[in-house]
């Protein structure tokens, strides 16, 4: 019987591991750009075509390689950060596994020059596929230069499903911006189809933010600065202001290296809690650093996660700086200890008897007289607790009956506002009280009665009306937004949108990757009558608005736009204005918490009932639930 195990060939196994470690064109600039951080380049340059699908080209000036060093580079586990199992735990470069350049080699044609700085010559070496197609000496400049052409030329099913090139584009510049970050001391820059998207000098972390960000970013950041034993934590967190409704400016690094950790993230959310918009996500950049033996950063193939040791320690010291940040610059209630000199707090004096206070008392006041008795003398209270004086009768006891009829002055003509019926009440005093089901049904709950309303509102949230089939509740935001959305299809059905002239363009300020999103977007948004024309600093001016969505700002419909195509793809056009239609509606939707008055409540349920489909929100969550009679009856048996 023939044996069925066999080794597979060095190739295919290089490209079953370049499934794990390229997942996309941006997975070759991270793995380049981390090899030039760790070969000591102090300037890093990336260029790309056609979002990385045709070339990317990554030139620094590092220590470069020597011909052995470039063919070795290129074998699978072969790396220069680590010689024993133990050295894993004491790493602070970022490639050690020895995997990217031969998973990037068994997928694409590859390019690679290089020289030392000591060399006359370096080294031109050609690999396609896992072949070595050319080696040999050229002239160069310091540190290596890869050119990496026609990603997945050999895996035609991995090429397909790449994203179109916008989507990739933003891929790019989050990780570009991920190692930007983390090294500030590197000046790096970023250019796409010959035109420059980042041009980062050196300098500190708060002047890399600033170049990245934009202008705007510096002033609303707060330093974070804390050294405890288990870790030190440095960098910047936004103020609770400028927080936005979509993620994107959140970036923990452990030892310059970028990570993930869910985690660590509710510790800031947390230490921002009460200050925040609902919804809302503030920006941070945090840098910590702990020893390399208490974390773990070999337990993901792009090593985008990690593991600590006593994640709980870090948690709290992490959430104390962020809160200890906000009260030093007054972002949060404080008690400041300095200012102790304001509150005046008495003092018991140990000399002399104490006296309680006196009080004035006139048990004979009558607010209805026009001249009231003259006070009677107040109670004397001793100082040793003596007995009280009051009138001989006792308060209890005094009987004024002088001028009591004015009370009802006036109260036979406005009791029909307060009693409505057809006798007028003779002593509304004695009337007795409604009984409750009375009381409900005058709220809205009576089908057949024609002065009470029809709906109810439930903690501002939801709207209760009764059907036939039982009590109807409907979600106010998300009927809203089905309303908001059928009418921006009928306008793209109709081929015409109805806009709102700004008198007062808005400014709109974005960062690279966002001004790309817009640049895509910008057709789709016209028809649906958000009109933007770019500056040339590259800003965006919005001329006008969707009408009937004036109080919202174009900075809230395209902060939501944005944050739904973030990481979204869709291909077809009329796809493209459905999402954006879906995305507007969910920003100009009513909130909760919105008090509606019985007109409005009627308006929003004939509107709801006129959509094509009311039961469900444009993103497809319920809008409706009706908890029917039988059900109603059960809860009182």
């Amino acid at each position: 019987m023939s044996n069925i195990i066999q080794l597979l060939p060095d190739s295919v196994a290089n490209q079953i591991a370049a499934g794990e470690v390229i997942q996309r064109p941006a997975s070759v600039i991270k793995e380049l750009m981390e090899n030039a951080v760790d070969a000591g380049a102090t300037e890093i340059h990336v260029v790309t075509k056609e979002a990385g699908k045709n070339l990317i080209q990554v030139i620094d000036n590092g220590s470069g390689m020597t011909e052995t060093d470039a063919r070795m580079a290129f074998e699978r586990h072969a790396t220069s950060k680590i010689e024993k199992a133990e050295d894993l735990f004491a790493l602070r470069t970022m490639g050690f596994r020895g995997e990217a350049l031969a998973s990037i080699a068994a997928v694409a044609q590859v390019e690679l020059k290089t020289r030392q700085k000591d060399a006359e010559l370096g080294v031109h070496l050609c690999i396609a596929g896992s072949v070595v197609e050319s080696q040999e000496a050229v002239q160069c400049s310091q540190g290596s230069q890869f050119i990496i052409k026609n990603l997945f030329y050999n895996v035609p099913a991995r090429r397909r499903f790449l994203k179109k090139n916008s989507t990739e584009l933003r891929q790019i510049i989050n990780e570009f911006q991920r190692i930007a970050l983390a090294n500030p001391q590197i000046a790096m820059s970023l250019t796409h189809n010959d035109v420059p998207l980042f041009h980062l000098p050196n300098g500190n972390i708060r002047q890399r933010v600033v170049n990245m960000m934009g202008k705007q970013m510096g002033n609303q950041l707060i330093p974070v600065d804390t050294d405890a034993v288990m870790v030190k934590i440095t960098g910047f967190i936004g103020k609770p202001e400028s927080a936005r409704k979509r993620s994107g400016d959140q970036f923990f690094f452990v030892n310059n290296r970028f990570m993930k950790h869910p985690y660590l993230h509710k510790a800031v959310m947390e230490s921002y809690d009460n200050i925040l918009h609902p919804e809302t996500v503030p920006a941070y950049f945090l840098c910590l650093e702990v020893d390399p033996q208490i974390v773990d950063v070999n337990i993901h193939p792009t090593k985008t996660e990690i593991k600590f040791e006593n994640e709980r320690a870090i948690w709290q010291i992490l959430c104390a700086a962020i809160r200890e940040s906000l009260g030093k610059f007054n972002m949060m209630p404080s008690i400041d200890f300095d200012t102790a000199d304001l509150i005046n707090i008495p003092v018991t004096k140990s000399e002399g008897e104490l006296v309680e206070p006196t009080i004035e008392v006139n048990p004979y006041y009558n607010p209805f007289e026009e001249q009231s008795h003259q006070p009677v003398s107040p109670p004397s209270f001793g100082g040793g607790g003596g007995s009280v004086s009051l009138p001989s009768k006792g308060f209890g006891n005094v009987q004024n009956t002088e001028n009591w009829d004015s009370l009802y002055n006036g109260f036979e003509s406005s009791q029909n506002d307060f009693f409505p019926s057809e006798q007028p009440v003779e002593n509304p005093i004695e009337e007795e009280p409604q009984p409750v089901q009375q009381t409900i049904l005058s709220s809205g709950f009576n089908e057949n009665s024609q002065q009470g309303n029809r709906f109810f509102q439930l903690k501002h949230k939801y709207i209760l009306t009764s059907v036939k089939s039982g009590l109807m509740m409907i979600d106010q935001k998300r009927a809203y937004e089905r309303i908001v959305f059928e009418g921006f299809m009928r306008s793209l059905q109709a081929g015409a949108s109805l806009s709102q002239k700004s008198l007062f363009p808005e400014e709109l300020n974005f960062g690279p990757a966002e001004t790309e999103m817009v640049r895509e977007l910008v057709p789709d948004l016209m028809i649906l009558g958000l009109e933007l024309t770019e500056q040339k600093n590259g800003t965006f001016l919005a001329q006008s608005t969707p009408a009937g969505l004036e109080n919202s700002s174009a900075a809230q419909l395209l902060d939501g736009i944005l944050s739904d195509f973030r990481d979204g793809e869709v291909d077809a056009e009329r796809q493209i204005c459905e999402q954006i239609a879906g995305s507007m509606a969910k920003r100009a939707a009513i909130p909760y918490g919105k008090v509606l008055d019985p007109q409005e409540m009627s308006e929003l349920f004939d509107q709801l009932f006129a959509c094509q489909v009311p039961n469900f929100s444009p993103s497809g969550k319920l809008i409706i639930s009706i908890l029917d009679n039988e059900e109603l009856d059960k809860r009182f048996i």
